[in-house]
């Protein structure tokens, strides 16, 4: 009965030690997060023009032009920022398949270009790994850590970082597609009938990626030739694709809600998130 006790005791005690990491994980993670979108809040300049004008896509390529007029209305108010909740999978291992769920929100700010992923993976019964995959004026964060408390990943401050983070703000902006206009600081150059290649140019920061388009106009997949992989302690440039779908009008503009990313290595593409939007709201210029 003694040693019975003493167990219960000492099960006891580490439940109650895991569940205070978990609350004081939680809340340190959440003045994490606070802080990363004050300062995407303090990086924010004026979008201009404040309505969308087609007399702009003069003189994109063929396809460009198509999708503009595809998901977007002439005049309606430019996206200023965007709230996105997600829910999906990730894939927790580079050389197997260990998909876990998980479910995020995204802060985005479109100009100066910005974005906050905070995620919460999902990775055994009580117990998560917290991310922020993030680009915030013009440094490239990722931070992973057990229960928001223990890092095992923590990235930031180098230009593969920073231009890795740019790419994935680049990819997504099918999810407020006023960011890729010219006159938000995209470039477009023709590649053929059903594809282009766009410029991002953020500071000392260029990404230059390859958008390929569905026979509708709408984008489907988004390739860099080069992205940074993080492989043990290095981080090796890999291509890198999005693919997205399952487009619906949200506020006027057609969208995206499903998204798959992938390495594509020389074996194949490894896709390791998947994922669908569950709600997204947008603030416009006014």
């Amino acid at each position: 009965m003694i040693v019975l006790k003493i167990l219960v005791i000492a099960v006891s005690v580490i439940v109650i030690a895991v569940a205070a990491a978990v609350v004081y994980g939680a809340y340190r993670w959440n003045a994490g997060t606070r802080e990363l979108r004050a300062r995407l809040e303090a990086a924010r300049i004026p979008v201009e023009p404040q309505v969308v004008s087609f007399r702009e896509l003069e003189g994109l390529p063929a396809p460009v032009q198509r999708y503009f007029r595809t998901v977007l209305k002439e005049g309606q108010p430019m996206v200023s920022s965007v709230l996105v909740q997600h829910r999906g999978t990730f894939n927790m291992s580079e050389t197997s398949e260990r998909w876990k769920p998980f479910t995020s929100d995204q802060r985005v700010i479109t100009r100066r270009p910005g974005f906050d992923w905070n995620g919460r993976v999902a990775v055994m019964p009580g117990l998560s790994v917290r991310v922020h995959d993030a680009y915030v004026a013009g440094e490239g964060i990722l931070h992973a850590a057990l229960l928001g408390l223990f890092s095992v990943v923590n990235l930031r401050g180098t230009h593969e970082v920073a231009e890795g983070e740019l790419m994935r703000f680049f990819a997504e902006a099918a999810w407020y597609p006023t960011a890729l206009l010219p006159s938000q600081g995209v470039r477009w150059d023709e590649v053929d009938i059903r594809s282009a290649r766009a410029t991002l140019v953020d500071g000392s920061v260029a990404v230059t990626m390859l958008f390929s388009f569905n026979e509708d106009g709408t984008i489907d997949t988004v390739r860099a030739e080069a992205r940074g992989r993080t492989v043990g302690d290095q981080i090796i440039p890999t291509p890198w694709q999005g693919r997205c779908w399952n487009y619906q009008q949200q506020d006027g503009m057609l969208v995206p809600l499903n998204g798959e990313v992938a390495w594509l290595l020389p074996e194949g593409a490894k896709p390791y998130w998947r994922g669908r939007i569950t709600e997204i709201a947008y603030e416009f210029v006014q």
